[in-house]
């Protein structure tokens, strides 16, 4: 038991109860770790300590070099059981606290990463903040050792000098609100573009050099704007990203699925860890562009990534695991590595010569970190299989058939291996985007068991990541369902129940939805009109509003589309105040780098898009109701909400939607209702004509406008 300082040595490693795998795997350094919760703070303000904080995940590759290099190294366990308190935390869980110090880094620092490493006051003041470090100085620049000598020191000496310090940093990074705030301008969506056409890659697709990150939503930004202007160039700069991607090392050639991002220009070279929620957005971008494009080679990348993720990714009990890791065996990436004579030996000398061209294998693949020799090469692919085929003298089918038996081949033999470390823990958020993608997946793709594991996912995330008073929580795992949930879960999981009820109508789904956005709205908001990351309670020196979009939205973004999305459902105008309010509050923000607000943008243009609805009315599971579907969910029509009134059991639907009562099906039979701010055009019940109305250039008509119903 920790006493005053200097009387016994702290408790040791308190990380060996924790449900986390992140803390787990840190459960047997020498560092007496402890979790975030009061306990750390109150023994470091009794013993008069600063707090190292430590902030990664369980599949990040630099977060294990900092592990093996310092924390079961036992001088720098000596030093910081000495002279510090130190907590563990896993950012994918406790999103906020990670958001808050990753500010402070990128202003000390210029920069951010992970592993986080700060040093705190036991009030969570920041004083220090850095990545990775290591152990000893190295290139002229001081190392953990050399910072932890020196920082318990200036505690000992300056300790106000480091609590000013810190103090105006916060107050830095406090929000204060524009006393000028114009509004929110479509003009940065112009800006947003032009930005992405500077810095677009045309030799390799993506944007800017190195690292290359897939960020899904600057492709999904881009394929709205296509939408809007039909200019050939942006659907050019979407499908030369997917096509480079696809054949690219950032993605597994063999088991599918998308790694976390290239450390090259030419997408080579990743960091290998596959993460749940890029599965998700991968898989989306990929639905979007072949709806588009019509080119079947998106939607195979959809069921690729899809049939990993069902395979690799799902808990038998439901939900989704986080990630894999980047490492096996203490090496990044060696799963994913072949030799040429590895090839040869399983696919023997003529196919395995062929697959090693095609593949590259006969390359040498620069390792992501220098020091660490790689036993073999990244699989990618710079030629076409027409290219080939042609000089080969056989079909392209045909030569396609048989890499796809060489590629099981391998990866029966790849599964030989020591699999990287799964990440099991169930997070909400990233669920609820593969909800999404699912659905979608499921709507588009006309797979139905994509459907069924959308529903056992969302049943499973409402009912076990609950507390006993019935609030979201954020993680799961092992039966263990902990941490209140966030802002991003609640609109994450709200926006996937809206493209459940897309899929399959159920009105659930809708009902739910406008509970957890009700919530999001109540719990979140905060004083200047935007939405705080989690509910201000008092507990972090400051509570952060994230606008911007990184690796997924933000859950500003997402709650824009999710408000709009339930205004023109519902009808109800204060989802369409809450959605503008919100728009413009996050405006100022937005005008100093658009292009960083990709996904807001896109929320912003559904948001300025004429209120278009398609309601079918019809009996249930009737062969003429779902003709209907079909050709609603074949053409690709962003702004276009879909409603189905079910005749003779429309009870629940009518609560919810209560505009839609008076719209009947025609002379028996299932009828298509085409509205622009509810005025409807007179219903047709043909596949052909619903096609021709929805395939048309829409324009503004007058129609006749649903009646009001009154309220009973």
């Amino acid at each position: 038991m920790a006493t005053k300082k200097g009387s016994e040595p702290l408790a040791a490693n308190q990380l060996k109860q924790s449900h986390n795998p992140y803390l787990r795997q840190h459960a047997d350094n020498p560092v007496h770790w402890h979790p975030w919760s009061d306990t750390p703070f109150a023994l470091a303000n009794q013993q008069g300590r600063l707090i190292f904080l430590s902030i990664g995940y369980s599949t990040c590759h630099w977060c294990h070099v900092m592990e093996r290099e310092s924390f079961t190294d036992l001088k720098v366990a000596e030093i910081l059981n000495r002279d510090f308190i130190s907590i563990k935390v896993d950012r994918e869980e406790r999103p906020d606290i990670d958001q808050l110090y990753m500010q402070v880094c990128t202003v000390l620092t210029g920069s951010g990463g992970w592993p986080l490493t700060l040093l705190i006051t036991p009030d969570k003041i920041p004083v220090f903040a850095g990545t990775y470090i290591p152990k000893s100085a190295r290139h002229g620049r001081p190392g953990l050792i050399d910072i932890l000598t020196r920082a318990a020191q200036l505690w000992k000496d300056q300790p106000a000098r480091l609590i000013t310090d810190g103090t105006r940093l916060l107050q830095q990074l406090k929000r204060h609100p524009p006393e000028d705030n114009e509004g929110f301008s479509n003009d940065y969506a112009d800006v947003a573009e032009q930005s992405l056409r500077r810095t677009f890659d045309h030799t390799h697709g993506g944007f800017g050099q190195a690292p290359k990150f897939p960020r899904p939503h600057l492709l999904r930004f881009l394929l709205q704007r296509y939408h809007q202007s039909r200019d050939p160039a942006l659907l050019k700069m979407v499908e030369s990203t997917l096509q480079k991607v696809r054949w690219s090392g950032s993605y597994d050639q063999l088991g599918f699925g998308l790694h976390r991002y290239a450390t090259d220009r030419a997408w080579q070279v990743p960091h290998f860890e596959k993460m749940l929620y890029d599965q998700a957005g991968w898989a989306q971008i990929n639905l979007d562009a072949w709806q588009l494009s019509g080119d079947d080679q998106y939607a195979a990348t959809a069921r690729e990534i899809f049939h990993y993720v069902l395979e690799q990714l799902r808990h038998r009990e439901g939900g989704f695991y986080c990630a894999e890791d980047a490492d096996s065996e203490g090496v990044e990436g060696r799963f994913y590595l072949w030799t040429k004579e590895q090839i040869v030996s399983i696919l023997g000398p003529v196919r395995g010569e062929r697959f090693s061209r095609l593949y590259r294998i006969e390359d040498s693949a620069p390792a992501t970190h220098p020091e660490e020799a790689r036993p073999g090469t990244i699989l990618h692919r710079t030629e076409s299989l027409a290219e080939y085929a042609g000089l080969s003298g056989i079909s392209v089918q045909q030569l396609a058939a048989e890499l796809d038996a060489d590629r099981r081949a391998l990866l029966r033999e790849r599964n030989k291996r020591s699999r990287p470390f799964c990440d099991d823990k169930v997070l909400t958020s990233w669920n609820a985007q593969m909800i999404s993608a699912l659905a979608n997946g499921a709507r588009t793709l006309k797979h139905p068991p994509y459907l069924e594991t959308a529903v056992a996912t969302a049943d499973f995330i409402l009912t076990r990541l609950r507390d006993r008073q019935g609030n979201l929580l954020r993680r799961w795992r092992n039966g263990d369902a902990a941490t209140h949930a966030f802002s991003e879960d609640y609109a994450f999981l709200a926006l996937a129940l809206l493209d459940l009820y897309r899929a399959d109508f159920e009105p659930r789904w809708l009902q739910s939805s406008l509970e957890l956005a009700e919530n999001l709205y109540q719990r979140f908001s905060n004083p200047h009109g935007l939405l705080y990351d989690r509910q201000a309670d008092g507990t972090l020196p400051l509570d952060t509003c994230t606008l911007h979009d990184g690796a997924s939205p933000s859950a500003t973004s997402t709650a824009l589309m999710l408000f709009d999305r339930l205004y023109r459902l519902t009808d109800d105008a204060r989802w369409n105040n809450r959605t503008r309010a919100l728009l413009n509050a996050a405006a100022p923000e937005v005008k100093r780098a658009p292009e960083q607000y990709c996904q807001l943008l896109n929320a912003a243009a559904a948001i300025h898009a004429p209120l278009l609805s398609l309601i079918i009315v019809g009996p249930e599971n009737r062969d003429d109701t779902r003709r209907l579907f079909k050709i609603a969910g074949t053409i690709h029509r962003p702004e276009l909400t879909v409603l189905f009134r079910p005749e003779g059991n429309s009870a629940a639907i009518d609560r919810l939607l209560p505009f839609v009562q008076r719209l009947t099906a025609r002379d028996g039979k299932a009828s298509a209702y085409l509205c622009e701010n509810r005025a409807c055009r007179p219903p047709v019940t043909e596949p052909e004509e619903l096609e021709e109305m929805l395939r048309s250039p829409q324009k503004s008509f007058a129609g006749q406008p649903v009646p009001d119903v009154p309220s009973s």
